[in-house]
């Protein structure tokens, strides 16, 4: 039984490789296709280079942080957090 299994694998693969070469061999005789002239070669790198640079150039343009606003919000958030603390503390009406 092990013998008829071996003969027939080593069957399907010769099958396989003859039908492998043969499509080898009809690709090969095909002409190569054309390059596309219509779409020129764009590096996609560059591209992603390019958009980068133009959000970084927008994000500067919109919001200028400035030494103020940065000690104005770091105080609002001082605040905040001190009020939330004087809510945490129990009182001590008992």
């Amino acid at each position: 039984m092990r013998k008829l299994i071996k003969i027939a694998l080593v069957a399907l693969g010769i099958r396989w490789f003859l039908s492998w070469r043969k499509q080898r061999k009809a690709q090969a005789e095909l002409p190569p296709p054309a390059p596309a002239a219509a779409t020129p070669a764009v590096d996609p790198a560059d591209e992603l280079r390019q958009k980068l640079a133009e959000s970084r150039a927008d994000e500067a343009d919109d919001e200028p942080a400035t030494e103020e606003s940065v000690e104005n919000r770091r105080a609002e958030v001082h605040q905040h957090g001190r009020a939330a603390l004087d809510e945490m503390k129990p009182s001590d009406e008992g």
